[in-house]
């Protein structure tokens, strides 16, 4: 069909089909949200702060000072997924970083509770219950131990 000025214009299928390529060839590079991004083939693994040499094989590695973790809040290692936490000044707590919802690493620690955004659920930092949002199991609890001054993992 010609348009006013004599020129045939595309028809609306042609357009949508179009765009549909272009939308999914975009997509296609984005990274999935909450999930950490993988290294390139021979790269090296990405670390999650607090680290230092890699253990040997059974030996747990540190992953944090034990100040370096607020009192009622917490922090994330994704790389390692976990998340630690410190209730109370005499406790540190650990949990996997994987969401029960639908598999997003959460994204925050924040008012005694650890937050994924990707639907809004919420679990305590003591006992990884769920606080609220559509999750509806806790996060597991993760195998941290406190030597000396420093948390390690496993």
């Amino acid at each position: 069909m010609a348009d006013e000025c004599g020129v045939r214009c595309p028809s609306r299928r042609a357009v949508l089909a179009g765009t549909g390529a272009g939308v999914t060839a975009l997509l296609a590079g984005c990274q999935t949200y909450g999930e950490p991004a993988t290294p390139a083939a021979g790269g090296p693994a990405p670390s999650a702060g607090g680290g230092g040499a890699t253990p040997a094989a059974g030996q747990a590695r540190t992953l944090a000072a034990v100040a370096d973790i607020p009192v009622g809040g917490g922090k994330i290692f994704a790389a390692e997924g976990v998340v630690v936490t410190r209730p109370t000044e005499g406790s540190v707590k650990a949990f996997s970083a994987t969401c029960t919802h639908q598999g997003c690493t959460v994204t925050e620690v924040r008012d005694g509770a650890i937050v994924c955004a990707c639907h809004n659920s919420a679990f305590d930092i003591d006992d990884g219950s769920v606080k609220g949002g559509p999750a509806r199991q806790p996060l597991p609890p993760a195998a941290v131990s406190v030597d000396g001054t420093d948390i390690r993992l496993g």
